[in-house]
């Protein structure tokens, strides 16, 4: 069997939760909102890698660090 690098959990405002999912190498969680999906993938092969996709488009890749620099000096939306 492979190891365990990482879990992911899942929660939502009805109370729904799944915790504890194992992954090798990556995870990703998928919103649909009508006919949008936004995907946020997260990889654990050699370095941590962190993906945002907005339908088909990946709208951000990177290293985790680079991800929290992104999010600390990012704009408000």
């Amino acid at each position: 069997m492979s190891e365990i690098r990482m879990t992911g959990e899942m929660r939502t405002d009805y109370d729904c939760e799944a915790t504890g999912l194992p992954a090798e190498r990556w995870g990703e969680a998928v919103f649909k909102i009508g006919e949008e999906e936004i995907v946020l993938e997260v990889s654990v092969e050699k370095n941590v890698i962190v993906a945002v996709m907005v339908g088909e488009e990946t709208a951000w890749k990177g290293t985790l660090e680079g991800f929290k620099k992104l999010l600390r000096d990012g704009s408000s939306g």
